[in-house]
């Protein structure tokens, strides 16, 4: 049997998914759970084979909760299946050590196939956002310069970003600046928009 834990905050869908690998033979859903901050916990105690994760969830994201399970069981490999098909967020998931990238629209054979795929031992991303990915290019943006974007999105000062992130206010401004010319924004709240779109928060 292939041990699979499912994580997405959208009680609906995870339902749906938990009933449709139920009813493959092989295929046992061992842990359903909401946030990314319960993966490695609910992770812990079911020794999942395969883990399918959605990448927007409260707390920490898919993609941070990948990477943790992956540190500390790599035995498990992931899944990321997402509503939300962005090259970058493929690209940081590739990054984290996911194995496999689908999106929820893909037909329910295709997410069966690669939770049998990726215990096997096998990569498995979705053709269309493969190629989107490398028509796109890798995020131009620094770690820095995402922490600092992704700060100002809620709107907050120059002064408010720099106390959260226990950095200066000129540095803020210049991890701003750059991320505005690499994103080819007007302003931050655009750069910061036109980041979220493709994936690279």
């Amino acid at each position: 049997m292939i041990r699979v834990l499912l994580a997405d905050d959208q009680t609906l869908v995870r339902g749906a998914l938990a009933a449709m690998l139920g009813l493959e033979a092989d295929i046992e859903v061992v842990a359903e759970v909401g946030t990314g901050d319960d993966v490695l916990p609910a992770a812990r105690r079911t020794k999942p084979d395969v883990a399918l994760l959605d990448v927007q969830m409260p707390g920490k994201d898919g993609i941070v909760a990948a990477a943790e399970l992956r540190a500390e069981m790599p035995s498990c490999q992931v899944v990321m299946c997402t509503t939300f098909g962005r090259p970058g967020y493929l690209s940081r998931a590739l990054a984290a050590g996911a194995a496999g990238f689908v999106v929820k629209d893909a037909p329910p054979e295709q997410l069966v196939d690669a939770v049998r795929r990726v215990n096997a031992g096998l990569r498995v991303v979705d053709p269309s956002l493969a190629a989107e990915s490398l028509a796109t290019g890798q995020s131009p943006l620094t770690m820095r310069e995402r922490e600092v974007l992704a700060e100002s999105s809620d709107g907050g000062t120059i002064s408010d970003i720099a106390k959260s992130l226990h950095l200066s206010e000129g540095t803020v401004r210049n991890h701003l600046s750059a991320a505005i010319g690499k994103t080819g924004a007007r302003t931050r709240a655009e750069a910061a928009r036109l980041a979220e779109e493709r994936g690279w928060l």
